[in-house]
């Protein structure tokens, strides 16, 4: 389809910067036409390099800040612009902070749900030191000069790049990494090559538990084939007395999902152990955490505070993982009950339920929308629900649940303000948005998370 405007590719324009997408990019306009400019900021004027057209707005390459916003900061990473699993370390963190109110913002003015112009959205709630606080890295395997690596994908490319300190980690997991890697080079382990097809080593996962120390390796390999296995397990663990877990996940496709449904016990514990308040978790390799523990606290007690949980309350628990946002609030209300379609997950719920020694919840395998129904046709009738599905937001059969058999309470912890406004245009049919509350869970980066209290309306 013919483009509306007439600028080319090469073609260098300065404008002026109005906001920031929802990647964290600047977007401006020249002669009406959107122009999206990644590393520029609101208030800035600017000199960028067109790079991609389409029929509505094209994308260009920053070339020069004319003028200044007075939020830049210099990145304090050397392969930020590099690397893309960043995309807001030249913004302050003041800046950021207000950047994610305004996508939920943006995001709500798209899809307006039922009065979203008066919808309250609060203040982004924050870090004291927005740095070293994701505690589980997952870093693709390539091979650069003979020798083994370890990084993420530059964005839009297959060009790994090499990552050997990340200031958003935390240092254990970047100290097991370095471990791992540097053995896989001395034991010569093969490493996996997509357009080949051929080798076994793709990615390494390390996840450490922020208030116990316990870290757990995982190697996600082609095949069940690991050479040198004993002697790998044996240095590991000499070198990096805090593992007590190291796991090996065949994931034996091309697909982009990460890790695949076989997972081996190499050594040590099936799981690690941390803990968030009082409560421990055991975490096998593929269930879900929050990767900012700290935040997490924050977010779970935002959740607490949108439910205001009475001692007779039932709560359900949906896309419950491991249990921990309704273990959080178990010995405040009569019962919760919790789903998940992973079965890991399920079974670490029910063992992080008797570890804390509540006896009022119950942990089952499957969809919301087909144990709700069911529940609820056994005489089970909660008085709130917590939903915190995946980016992709709400299953549409879920949304459907909830409307047909609503309750008085709803929680939406999402994680995607795009999915969370889609949603909220059929969830405010029958419920009322009380406000909206962000909170950092990913400083430096473009990425949201918002909990939304909703309540049934008269």
């Amino acid at each position: 389809m013919k483009p509306q405007h007439s600028l080319k590719i090469k073609q260098k324009v300065t404008l002026p910067i109005k906001r920031l997408g929802i990647n964290g990019e600047g977007i401006g306009y020249y002669k009406k036409t959107v122009v999206f400019v990644p590393g520029a900021l609101p208030a800035e004027t600017v000199t960028a390099e067109i790079t991609n057209t389409a029929r509505n707005f094209v994308e260009a390459k920053l070339l020069k800040v004319n003028k200044k916003s007075s939020e830049r900061v210099i990145p304090p990473c050397p392969i930020y612009e590099e690397c893309g699993g960043c995309q807001l370390q030249h913004l302050s963190y003041a800046g950021q902070l207000a950047f994610k109110v305004d996508i939920v913002k943006q995001a709500l003015a798209k899809y307006k749900p039922q009065g979203y112009q008066k919808f309250k959205l609060l203040p982004a709630k924050g870090m004291t030191s927005p740095w070293n606080y994701r505690n589980k890295l997952q870093f693709q395997l390539g091979e650069k000069d003979g020798r083994v690596i370890a990084g993420l994908y530059q964005p839009n490319s297959h060009h790994l790049v090499e990552i050997t300190d990340c200031l958003v980690q935390q240092p254990a997991t970047m100290k097991v990494l370095k471990v791992a890697v540097d053995l896989l080079n001395k034991y010569q382990v093969p490493i996996y090559d997509e357009r080949r097809n051929s080798g076994i080593a793709k990615t390494l996962m390390v996840r450490t538990g922020i208030n116990t120390g316990e870290t757990q390796l995982v190697f996600i390999t082609h095949s069940k084939k690991l050479p040198n296995k004993k002697q790998l397990m044996t240095e590991l663990r000499e070198q990096c007395p805090e593992l007590v877990s190291i796991m090996q996940n065949v994931q034996p496709t091309k697909s982009s999902v990460i890790m695949g449904e076989e997972t081996m016990r190499l050594w040590g514990k099936e799981s690690l152990t941390d803990t968030l308040g009082e409560i421990h978790f055991d975490l096998s390799a593929r269930a879900f955490f929050q990767l900012n523990p700290e935040q997490t606290a924050v977010l779970y007690e935002e959740a607490r505070k949108a439910l205001e949980p009475k001692p007779e309350d039932r709560i359900i628990d949906a896309y419950c993982g491991v249990g921990t946002i309704g273990l959080s609030l178990a010995k405040k209300v009569k019962e919760v009950r919790g789903m998940d379609t992973i079965p890991a997950a399920i079974e670490d719920a029910k063992k992080n339920a008797l570890r804390l020694g509540v006896a009022n919840t119950l942990y089952e395998e499957g969809t919301a929308e087909t144990l709700i129904p069911a529940w609820l046709k056994s005489g089970f009738k909660p008085d709130a629900i917590v939903v915190a599905p995946p980016r992709t937001g709400l299953d549409d059969k879920l949304i459907t649940t909830l409307l047909n058999f609503p309750s008085q309470k709803l929680v939406y912890i999402s994680c995607n303000p795009s999915t969370l406004a889609r949603d909220l245009v059929k969830l405010t049919q029958k419920y009322q948005v009380v406000y909206l509350q962000s909170v950092d869970m990913f400083p430096q980066t473009a990425r949201a998370e918002v909990v939304a209290k909703l309540v049934l309306k008269s």
